[in-house]
C-alpha cells in the first residue's frame, strides 16, 4: 500500500526539481486542437513584431498569411496566451475584479543601482504539443534574471514560487514593478511582498512600454531559444530555457552596458556600494 504522505512528498520534489508549481501538477489545461497550437504559434510570433495587434487586426494579419480564421476565434486564442494590444482599450488585460490595483512609482524615477527595482512578468511558450506560461522576475537596472519558473496554468502559485526564490538568493527591492494580471494583484502575490517590506508597483493599463525591459527580455529568448526549438515536454522545456537563461546572465554581452553581461552589471555595481560604503 503506498503512504500518501510519501506519495505528496515525492510529488512536491518532482515539482520542485522542473520548477513547476505543485498546483500545476495535478491540473491539465484544456486540450486544443494541433491547428490551434499552431495558430497560437504564430500569434504569439506575429505580436512579438507587432504588439500594437489587437484580435480584428491580428486575424486580418493571419487571412493574408492564408489561415482560414476568424476575430472570435483569434481573440480567443490571444487571451489564451495572454496577449493585449499596447494601446489603451476598454476591457483588455483586465485584472480581478475583488484584487487591488497599486499606482505606477517608476515614472521619472532615476534607477542607478541593482536591487532598487525589480520587475516580473508572464509569457506564452509554445511546445510541440501544446505549451506553457513562463515568469521571470529581474532586476531592472542590470537585466539580470533572478528567478523564473514554469506551469501549465496561468495561477499565481508559480509566481509566487518565483518570487519566494528571487527573496531567498537576492535579497530584496526597493520596489517591485508588474502589470495588472491577476497573477500579480493576488492576495497571495501582493502579500508577500508587503510581508517583505517592498514597495509595489503596477503597470498602466495597456501600457507595456511600463515594463520594456522584461517584454525585450521575452523578445531575446523565443527568438533565440524558444522558436528555434520543438519543445516536445516541460522537462525539455525547463532545460532549453534553462540553458538559455544560463548564457543571458552569464555571457550575452549586453549592447546598453558597453558589452558586460547582466551578471557583471549586477555583480560589479553591489561590489562598488559594498566598497564605497
Amino acid at each position: 500500500m503506498i503512504d500518501p504522505d510519501h506519495e505528496r512528498l515525492s510529488i512536491r520534489r518532482q515539482c520542485e526539481l522542473v520548477s513547476i508549481a505543485r498546483a500545476s501538477f495535478y491540473r491539465q489545461p484544456a486540450g486544443e486542437t494541433p491547428e490551434n497550437l499552431e495558430l497560437m504559434r504564430v500569434i504569439d510570433e506575429a505580436f512579438m513584431e507587432m504588439p500594437w495587434y489587437g484580435s480584428r487586426q491580428m486575424a486580418r494579419h493571419l487571412r493574408r498569411q492564408g489561415w482560414c480564421v476568424g476575430r472570435k476565434r483569434v481573440r480567443r486564442l490571444m487571451r489564451k496566451i495572454g496577449l493585449s494590444p499596447i494601446y489603451q482599450a476598454p476591457k483588455t488585460s483586465e485584472p480581478h475584479p475583488q484584487h487591488r490595483i497599486y499606482p505606477y512609482l517608476l515614472r521619472h524615477l532615476a534607477i542607478e543601482r541593482p536591487d532598487q527595482v525589480w520587475c516580473a512578468d508572464v509569457t506564452y511558450i509554445p511546445m510541440r504539443g501544446g505549451f506553457l506560461y513562463l515568469v521571470a522576475i529581474m532586476d531592472w537596472f542590470s537585466r539580470k534574471v533572478l528567478a523564473w519558473r514554469l506551469s501549465n496554468t496561468m495561477d499565481a502559485d508559480f509566481c509566487v514560487a518565483a518570487l519566494e526564490e528571487a527573496i531567498a538568493r537576492h535579497g530584496r527591492p526597493d520596489i517591485f514593478n508588474t502589470d495588472q494580471g491577476s497573477q500579480f494583484t493576488s492576495f497571495a502575490f501582493t502579500s508577500r511582498l508587503k510581508d517583505a517590506g517592498i514597495r509595489i508597483s503596477m503597470d498602466g493599463r495597456g501600457r507595456w512600454m511600463d515594463n520594456v525591459f522584461i517584454e525585450r527580455l521575452w523578445r531575446s529568448l523565443k527568438y533565440e531559444c524558444v522558436f528555434l526549438n520543438a519543445f516536445e515536454t516541460g522537462s525539455e522545456a525547463r532545460s532549453g530555457i534553462g540553458s538559455w537563461m544560463d548564457y543571458y546572465n552569464r555571457r550575452r554581452p549586453h549592447s546598453a552596458f558597453g558589452g558586460r553581461t547582466p551578471d557583471e552589471v549586477h555583480a560589479t555595481t553591489e561590489m562598488t556600494e559594498q566598497l564605497a560604503a
